[in-house]
């Protein structure tokens, strides 16, 4: 027990060492980089460009998204889900709000949220969570949490 809590500990210092070494301005740049995904993803969304939404996530197999009681992997089988779930008459419009992005190292960060979707006879609102890796084509999201 005692060394688990010491490997948490040095975990946890590490972290914050990571974060308080990088500069106000870098944060600043990554949390726009950020926001701009999430504009474009909702515009994309918006557009009822569910391939232009999906552009923004990792496409890997070790991709993940979690809504509810269902855990799905893979980029493709999240992109599939989309497809069938949202489509003709299914189309909702999209927006998020209350915003938080937390830089959490040099190359990972995290995002929480809210969503809502609004169709002409309903409206879906909740909350997610996206982690997203710094990869050498930019920022992707490799988890999603949504409920």
């Amino acid at each position: 027990m005692k060394k688990k809590i010491g490997l948490l500990s040095t975990f946890l210092l590490v972290i914050f060492i990571i974060s308080c070494s990088r500069t106000g301005h870098d944060i600043s740049a990554v949390e726009k980089e950020i926001q701009s995904i999430l504009i474009r993803q909702k515009d994309a969304w918006n557009k009822k460009n569910i391939d232009g939404f999906m552009e923004d996530y990792w496409k890997s197999e070790n991709f993940t998204f979690q809504s509810g009681n269902n855990r799905l992997h893979g980029w493709e089988t999240l992109l599939n889900r989309y497809k069938q779930s949202y489509s003709g008459k299914n189309w909702a419009e999209l927006d998020f709000s209350d915003i938080h992005i937390k830089i959490i190292g040099k190359d990972y960060a995290f995002a929480l949220g809210r969503y809502k979707l609004t169709s002409q006879d309903s409206s879906k609102e909740g909350l997610f969570t996206i982690i997203l890796q710094r990869m050498p084509d930019g920022w992707k999201i490799i988890h999603d949490h949504s409920s």
